[in-house]
């Protein structure tokens, strides 16, 4: 009778364990420092970090898929991923394929070049600009500043190492972001103000999942909301912006 007993409470911390739910973020690992792959080749930034500490409050495994940001909500649509967490601005475009979650940071965008090279935005007109495929930045570009050449990039990383060899001329990306490429790069420096039109940056960053699953949705807003309260957000904040 003992066995029997043991083994049904064994059988049930298995099941229990295998019920765990594991959710699979998509990210695209180059934009520091937000997400990025370390010199261990782990994924690391400010986003895994909140994404784990969601987890840890849901009860879930946090897995981490690194793909081109283009890819990231195709992706999600056709199932491959669970989530999309990756620096993503929350725009009306967007939420017609995707839901989000509440803003769990406040975006602005800026545009940087090799320091002393132009005097104010308006020289960038007919210059050729970098931007990452797929975002809010190239669609503003377009849109609104049809008189620069957007030149799509796969990563900011290579964006930044053309604008270094006098490839093209500037480069628009988050304000964290810039901030983080000009600290290493003393030669670059930010070119006008930050950018906060809100039919594309201003509405704040946010994690995409997919339309009808209202049930993770919840959870995650619940997890986002429990890791501002408990002062774990303030501490990553403080950890990866202001440091």
């Amino acid at each position: 009778m003992k066995k029997l007993i043991i083994a049904a409470v064994l059988a049930g911390v298995s099941l229990s364990a295998s019920a765990a739910e594991t959710i699979n973020f998509g990210t695209e690992a180059g934009y520091v420092p937000f997400e990025f792959v370390d010199s261990n080749n782990k994924i690391q930034g400010f986003d895994i970090d909140l994404a784990n500490a969601m987890c840890k409050q849901m009860q879930a495994t946090c897995t981490f898929t690194n793909q081109s940001f283009d890819s990231l909500i195709p992706s999600l649509k056709f199932r491959r991923i669970d989530a999309v967490i990756s620096g993503m601005d929350i725009t009306a475009e967007r939420q017609k394929q995707v839901s989000f979650t509440n803003a769990y940071y406040d975006n602005t965008a800026t545009f940087f070049a090799q320091k002393g090279k132009f005097a104010d935005l308006a020289a960038l007109k007919g210059k050729r600009v970098g931007i990452q495929n797929g975002t809010t930045h190239q669609r503003f570009l377009q849109d609104k500043h049809p008189e620069i050449t957007a030149v799509p990039y796969d990563s900011y990383q290579n964006a930044v190492l053309d604008l270094k060899n006098g490839r093209i001329d500037a480069v628009f990306g988050d304000t964290a972001v810039v901030h983080e490429f000009i600290t290493k790069n003393p030669t670059l420096s930010t070119l006008g103000e930050p950018v906060t039109d809100k039919t594309y940056f201003g509405n704040g960053v946010g994690i995409a999942v997919r339309k009808n699953n209202t049930e993770l949705l919840g959870k995650m807003n619940d997890a986002l909301a429990k890791v501002r309260q408990d002062g774990t957000y303030k501490a990553l904040y403080t950890k990866w912006f202001t440091q």
